[in-house]
């Protein structure tokens, strides 16, 4: 078995449990790839990888048969990002602090480990947002996860944002700015901006707007087999658009278009993780007296 491992620092309490990660990868002789940037941090951690094999972030992996993220739902994006077309699937072990993408915890590595060998786990696809735009905005990554984001730039007043849905005109937004979520991404920012939470599987986007001026403009669920198209009014000239956690500043020339990747991103579920029981426990459902 060959596996990619990427990550993000890590506090000194999760320090064993990656140890124990690597101890265990190297007895059942599993050929282990580092991303570079992680390979750094586990070196100046004095991490005992026992690999010299390693892959640039930005040219992403391939010939592997899974790929680690050990950090936060951040790092799994970025996984994601390194994994692309090739569709590896992604095992997210939650070093971080809510983990909802990311759900294995380090005390369980070892039985995740086992779980892959004897595969009792289920690949959990989830849909991704694409994203089309002239001039081009986010190059060879055009893809996200969770969400595709326009926003007005922290020196700008509110941008008013020209909507059609499959070449109809549906709304011009007058906000701070608009989210296009993926079910995957209902339960990031969308959630906190007043949208509902999806369940993975279901063939939707989110329009959420962000803090509209018109108080009437409400959420909206759309079928993601349409093509959504964005024209921006920015007193600024100019505004923000976000990738999941990739943003750059764009002129209010650039036209834009959102629709479904054609590819998508495969999570590994062990066989006692379900989306259900994440929402109970990361978003403390069901935490009322009553219950």
């Amino acid at each position: 078995m060959k596996i990619a491992i990427h990550g993000r620092n890590f506090p000194e309490k999760a320090r064993p449990y990656i140890q124990s990660m690597f101890d265990e990868l190297a007895k059942r002789q599993v050929e282990v790839v580092l991303s570079e940037v992680y390979r750094e941090f586990l070196d100046n951690a004095v991490v005992a990888h026992n690999s010299n094999a390693t892959y640039k972030t930005e040219e992403g992996i391939a010939d592997v048969d899974f790929i680690f993220s050990l950090g936060g739902d951040g790092t799994l994006l970025d996984a994601v990002t390194h994994v692309g077309p090739q569709q590896i699937p992604i095992v997210g072990v939650n070093i971080g602090r809510l983990g909802f993408l990311a759900t294995v915890a380090p005390p369980s590595i070892r039985l995740m480990i086992d779980a892959l060998f004897n595969e009792q786990y289920s690949i959990d696809e989830r849909a991704l947002v694409g994203v089309r735009s002239n001039p081009d905005i986010f190059g060879n990554l055009p893809f996200g996860l969770n969400d595709f984001t326009i926003t007005r730039t922290q020196t700008s007043s509110m941008i008013t944002v020209h909507t059609y849905l499959d070449g109809e005109f549906l709304n011009s937004y007058w906000a701070d700015g608009i989210i296009v979520s993926t079910p995957s991404g209902s339960t990031g920012y969308s959630l906190s901006c007043g949208g509902p939470v999806l369940l993975p599987q279901t063939n939707n986007f989110i329009i959420t707007p962000i803090s509209p001026h018109n108080l009437n403009v409400r959420p909206m669920i759309v079928m993601d087999t349409c093509q959504l198209a964005f024209e921006v009014e920015s007193r600024s000239g100019n505004f923000l658009a976000a990738l999941d956690s990739r943003s750059v500043t764009v002129d209010v020339s650039a036209r834009i278009s959102v629709q479904k990747e054609a590819f998508k991103a495969r999570l590994v579920k062990l066989n006692d993780d379900n989306f259900l029981n994440t929402l109970r426990s990361k978003l403390n459902w069901g935490w009322d007296i009553r219950n």
